[in-house]
């Protein structure tokens, strides 16, 4: 062992001995004694699942992939009806049952006990989700107060509050929200130095999540092999959770698909090592997830940016004590979010989701920003002054705190309220269909064609359905790829393969419905139509309006107040259509005595 290597190791068993003192970490240097004021972890949780149960309760479903992916085979799990989409094909068998018995066994256990109307075992999930979410993020939060120091944390904690991302992402049926929630609990592990468990919530995040948040573990990996040389403490840990995370998974999964299966191989075999990758579809420019990221984050992505830049600003430009060697330097502890947008951006495939595990990181990294900002003009402030300064700097700079906090939390709220306002209404309207079913004014023993056309991914899923007997039909329209289609009525049917699957995205003729034999339709009405979509709304001969709310139309509103909220001004510049659900005048459903005449009919 060379002398450098002994250092090493006197240096970190010096640490461990002071943790096992009871000093866990030592005190940035801006966490100096001078009365900060900061939420404890009780009270953080609190605030947190506070604002992660209206995320539960008031976000609409932003992606289809989550609907037809996630909740309809979960759906065909609990009730035995689903949409099956190609990835759950035994033929190609990209993802994987075990994620959805995860959530769907409490789910289980729920129904049982109760016998919920479906719509209520949704939000169930939901608030599990958010639960989670809430979890994830004290834990985060209590670490970053140890690594970063009070004042950074507490504003984290403000912009993870307040941030319409994580409004979005937090109760999200979706891997990449649950590897949102294990990537932070593993940043969180990193910063307590807790490095078994890091690489534990890693293998979780990336195995039973999503294969590709691996990349959030590197910088944990390079710091444990590099830095502190631990290289058979980084392996035991590696291989024991691989083993403990996939040989219940592959058993699961195999059983499910009536083949061996291991699911985050065969993703990443089809996104990385196929000719055409994910590129067949949701390609976008390279400044998708900058405008993405400043309307979900505002200014505390763009702080986010710009934080290695004001770092090295203020080491360059400020006296300041040297960071205590017991934290680790900036340039590892951040590392996960640069890497993740360096590797992201640069890709063709494109999607809002994909930014999720990164998340909360966006917001520790604006903290700083905001940090740096209060150390820079405390540092101007007393070169210009004639009086000496002796305050601590954050004394003198609570305004930018503040102002900081007023703007980003603004900003967070109006966007929040904006997706709430435009895009709400089809689970507005799904409410209404579950409500005809559940006040008994549609019929149980016949088999209700719901269809949906143009708003296929609008969908929200089967859960809104009040009973089994009703189906999802998808019209024809202008939208050329390829549609789910219903699970096999037959046992085993996850380890069916059905005809007319295919993992290009090519369309399939064979998943239109006749719109003659619908009960009901979903349709949104802008005004305008096509040949494949015909404005049904304004077919009184064939439908009736039985429930309408508003819903955004984008290409005709102001896109600054259709990205934002703000109040009276909105509402003058932006212009809704209607979200219609719609009632075929062919079949009437809301009589006893039409019964006999709707099973002919259908």
């Amino acid at each position: 062992m060379g002398p450098r290597q002994r250092q090493r190791q006197l240096f970190y068993l010096k640490k461990d001995q002071k943790k096992n003192n009871g000093r866990k970490y030592s005190k940035p240097e801006d966490s100096s004694d001078i009365g900060l004021v900061y939420p404890g972890g009780d009270t953080a949780f609190k605030l947190l699942l506070s604002a992660r149960f209206c995320s539960a309760i008031w976000s609409h479903i932003t992606d289809c992939d989550e609907t037809y992916n996630y909740w309809e085979p979960s759906h065909y799990l609990l009730y035995g009806t689903g949409q099956q989409t190609w990835e759950y094909s035994p033929e190609f068998a990209l993802r994987s049952y075990t994620y959805l018995l995860i959530h769907m066994v409490p789910a289980k256990l729920y129904y049982y006990l109760l016998e919920p109307n479906p719509v209520l075992v949704f939000y169930f999930v939901r608030c599990l989700l958010s639960v989670g979410c809430a979890l994830s993020e004290v834990y985060f939060y209590k670490n970053v107060c140890r690594e970063f120091g009070i004042h950074i944390a507490r504003m984290t904690l403000v912009f993870l509050i307040v941030s319409s991302g994580m409004f979005i992402s937090s109760a999200a049926f979706l891997p990449s929200s649950f590897s949102m929630y294990l990537s932070t609990v593993a940043v969180g592990a990193w910063y307590d130095r807790k490095y078994e468990f890091a690489i534990f919530a890693t293998a979780i995040s990336s195995l039973l999540g999503w294969p590709f948040a691996a990349l959030l573990g590197l910088p944990i990996a390079a710091e444990m092999l590099i830095r502190r040389q631990e290289w058979k403490k980084f392996i035991k840990w590696t291989v024991l959770s691989a083993i403990v995370i996939l040989v219940p998974m592959i058993w699961i999964d195999s059983m499910y698909f009536g083949k061996l299966v291991v699911a985050p191989l065969n993703i990443i075999l089809y996104n990385v090592f196929t000719s055409h990758g994910p590129n067949i579809y949701g390609t976008e420019p390279f400044s998708f997830y900058f405008v993405n990221g400043f309307l979900n984050f505002n200014f505390v992505f763009i702080g986010s940016l710009l934080a290695p830049f004001g770092l090295l600003l203020t080491w360059s430009v400020v006296p300041a004590r040297p960071r205590n060697p017991l934290c680790l330097p900036y340039w590892y502890s951040l590392a996960p979010l640069y890497l993740w947008m360096l590797v992201f951006s640069f890709q063709s495939h494109k999607e809002e989701r994909f930014l999720f595990p990164i998340y909360p990181m966006i917001c520790l990294a604006g903290a700083v920003t905001v940090d740096v900002a209060q150390k820079l003009y405390f540092f101007v402030r007393t070169q210009l002054s004639s009086v000496p300064i002796t305050c601590h700097y954050l004394q003198y700079t609570t305004h930018i705190m503040v102002m900081a906090f007023l703007l980003c939390g603004f900003l967070g709220l109006s966007r929040s309220l904006a997706l709430y306002k435009g895009y709400y209404a089809p689970m507005e309207i799904m409410l209404e269909a579950n409500k005809l079913g559940s006040e008994g004014k549609v019929p149980t023993d016949v088999n209700v064609n719901f269809c949906v056309g143009k708003e296929w991914y609008r969908f929200p899923n089967s859960f809104f359905f009040p009973s089994n007997n009703w189906r999802l039909q998808f019209l024809q329209s202008e939208f050329k790829g390829q549609l789910p289609q219903p699970f096999p009525d037959q046992e085993n049917a996850t380890s069916i393969i059905q005809s007319n699957f295919n993992d290009l995205n090519r369309e399939e003729p064979s998943r239109y419905f006749d719109i003659e034999r619908c009960h009901f339709v979903l349709d949104l009405d802008l005004g305008t139509e096509t040949a494949l979509e015909p404005n049904y709304s304004h077919q009184p001969d064939h439908f009736t309006i039985i429930k309408s709310s508003k819903f955004l139309h984008a290409s005709e509103s102001h896109p600054l107040y259709r990205a934002f909220y703000i109040p009276f001004l909105s509402d003058k510049f932006c212009s809704y259509g209607s979200y219609n659900l719609l009632q075929s005048t062919k079949f009437k459903l809301l009589s006893s005595s039409s019964k006999t005449k709707s099973a002919s009919a259908a």
